[in-house]
């Protein structure tokens, strides 16, 4: 087991003509934030809060320009449920990352505004506050620029951003809620964007059966299948898992931030469905490349990979074992692994031990609850 890719919001192209199609859709807005309005500041206003993380998680990134509040906060949860943003009033950024499905879809693909399904399997939202690049193929560089694309994307929102505006400043709750953020109650899609983004850097799941084994000294935390999963996980000659989803003397992330060709997602002649990252670097060795997901809470956030081809850990795990599917551009670490069959559910069984606890107050505003 290689690497399971699986990571943020947009459509996996299907048919190779659909991989075209979106492929010049998505590059004319690379790194999107949104209509500005100059006149009006995105910075927030009032005393910046602290993120508490849990064990095994490090200090969350915060940008200069978007320091969280509480006002902010809670301006942006109120916005990620917002059915406002789609054109047919059908679809909040909750549609496709699901609160109780720990802010996924379990669908391979997300339905958009009339049914239409995506292009790319919606992955979690969670601890994707560590994420320097946003988006399967990582064309956006930080979650307020993620913002706007699902909103544009015809598969998805299809909206313009002027008309969320114009919807979302016919509710009156909102202004006295803008002002509170950020000091006048303008409402500007970079201030949606800074506020959902707050939100989204919130969204986080750490505490796991792991993380108290590896960093809180509890060794009784992992079963003895747990225990041996983790050293095939870690082992090179075995899963070699590690490699790609890293683990720290200090904490974890399971993810490396890069991008792979890990050979999903080729169809039966050998050619790829989707060119990934290629389409914004157009460099060779991008073919097919996608960006590597975190495994925390792996094992409730099925099914799995870019196009959400893969429905178990299992099948994860077998699709690594046999090297991944052979093309051009298939990334070097995709060498063939031994399992044996203890290794393979010993595997499944660690990657159980990685769903963790998440904080209060994620679902929607008045359900203060976990989801």
């Amino acid at each position: 087991m290689r690497k399971v890719s699986r990571c943020a919001c947009a459509g996996v192209c299907t048919p190779r003509g659909a991989g075209l199609a979106i492929a010049a859709f998505l590059a004319s807005f690379p790194f999107l934030t949104g209509c500005n309005d100059h006149a009006s500041t995105s910075h927030p206003i009032g005393s910046p809060i602290q993120i508490a993380t849990p064990l095994g998680l490090p200090p969350v990134p915060i940008p200069a320009g978007n320091p969280p509040t509480a006002a902010s906060i809670a301006l942006g949860r109120r916005l990620f449920y917002d059915i406002r943003f789609s054109k047919d009033n059908s679809l909040s950024c909750a549609s496709c990352h699901h609160p109780q499905l720990a802010f996924t879809d379990d669908r391979p693909l997300s339905l958009g505004v009339g049914g239409i399904f995506g292009l790319r399997h919606a992955p979690s939202l969670i601890n994707a506050a560590y994420s320097p690049q946003l988006f399967w193929d990582g064309r956006a560089r930080s979650l307020e620029d993620q913002v706007g694309s699902p909103v544009l994307n015809p598969l998805e929102m299809n909206q313009s951003h002027h008309a969320v505006l114009d919807k979302l400043r016919t509710d009156p709750a909102y202004k006295p809620m803008f002002q509170a953020a950020f000091g006048t109650d303008a409402i500007t899609f970079d201030r949606v964007a800074n506020a959902i983004s707050s939100f989204e850097r919130t969204i986080l799941s750490g505490d796991s059966p792991f993380d108290r084994y590896m960093y809180g000294g509890e060794k009784s935390a992992l079963s003895p299948a747990q225990v041996r999963g983790l050293a095939v996980f870690r082992d090179p000659a075995r899963g070699n898992c590690s490699s790609c989803h890293s683990i720290g003397p200090a904490f974890a992330l399971f993810t490396d931030n890069q991008f792979h060709n890990t050979g999903e997602g080729v169809d039966d002649n050998g050619q790829l469905t989707d060119l990934g990252r290629f389409i914004f670097t157009h460099a060779e060795a991008d073919k097919g490349a996608f960006k590597t997901p975190s495994l925390r809470n792996v094992a409730v956030t099925g099914p799995y990979m870019h196009d959400g081809k893969l429905k178990t850990l299992k099948d994860v795990i077998d699709f690594y074992a046999g090297q991944g599917n052979s093309n051009p551009a298939l990334d070097e670490r995709m060498q063939a692994i031994h399992l044996t069959g203890q290794d393979r559910a010993d595997l499944v069984e660690f990657m159980r031990s990685l769903t963790g606890t998440r904080p209060p107050n994620l679902g929607p505003p008045g359900k203060d609850s976990t989801p």
